[in-house]
């Protein structure tokens, strides 16, 4: 296939659920009027990210059906595929999740959180997810690994790239904290290595790699898409809302790496 136009949404930070699913809405058609063929945003954009020092507002399982039917409405309306990350209820229990819609409007599905970060499991906020899944929108194969999964465990990525991903979508949170490091430059020596990871993800696996975060002040990490050699394609500047527009050319993605890599047997 030809190259295929991405967005990554990296939006300000909603101010409650509502503002959320509006914020969500005016990217999904903000990203199809410049030609991308699909756009993806951070983790938990909606309803919002429970950050430690942000207020938390609950929402139940009817706004969560209601904010996803919305945006596969709008996604419809614009031809243009959607990878939200959201929540949604399984059973009665929460899990932060993506959702993934395609360019008609039609639900593709949803690929849950399978590691969660300690903070998430502690008081059953969350419960993980079990399965993973590959998506493919017209003719591009791709993945998703969600925020804690992507930077920490690498075989998240490597499961979907051994099966023929050419693109791994990282929807994540972070925002600043007291006394971090303040980049200005993509991957500097002094900040922490989590924008290092994203280069990882890619040359390891042969595959483009695209992580999207919100815009805030003082963010520590930013929105980026990585070619499958482990160079940086291009990244959105530092706590600057707006979309991230690049151009990917699947062939680029071999998945060599990952496809040689030989599975063991376990110790007894």
């Amino acid at each position: 296939m030809t190259s295929i136009r991405i967005a990554l949404a990296s939006l300000e930070i909603p101010s409650g659920p509502q503002d959320s699913l509006e914020r969500a809405r005016v990217g999904v058609q903000a990203a199809a009027r410049a030609g991308a063929r699909i756009v993806c945003f951070p983790e938990a954009y909606i309803p919002g990210y429970p950050w430690p020092t942000r207020p938390r507002v609950p929402v139940d399982a009817s706004f969560l059906e209601q904010a996803h039917a919305s945006i596969a409405r709008v996604a419809g309306e614009s031809r243009i595929g959607v990878v939200l990350g959201t929540e949604r209820i399984v059973a009665g229990r929460r899990r932060l999740t993506a959702l993934v819609v395609q360019p008609d409007g039609q639900v593709a599905g949803y690929q849950d959180k399978v590691q969660l970060d300690p903070s998430e499991e502690e008081d059953e906020r969350y419960e993980p997810g079990n399965t993973r899944q590959l998506f493919e929108l017209e003719g591009l194969r791709f993945g998703i690994v969600i925020c804690h999964e992507g930077f920490r465990y690498p075989e998240t990525a490597r499961w979907s790239a051994r099966r023929g991903a050419q693109l791994i979508f990282h929807p994540f949170y972070d925002e600043a904290e007291p006394g971090a490091f303040q980049p200005s430059e993509f991957a500097d020596p002094r900040n922490t290595f989590h924008e290092k990871a994203f280069l990882c993800r890619a040359a390891e696996n042969n595959c483009f790699f695209a992580a999207v975060n919100c815009a805030s002040p003082g963010s520590p990490t930013t929105s980026a898409v990585v070619r499958p050699d482990g160079t940086l394609l291009g990244y959105q500047p530092y706590g600057q809302p707006g979309l991230l527009m690049c151009e990917i050319d699947p062939a680029l993605a071999t998945g060599l790496l990952a496809q040689r890599y030989r599975e063991t047997a376990s110790c007894p």
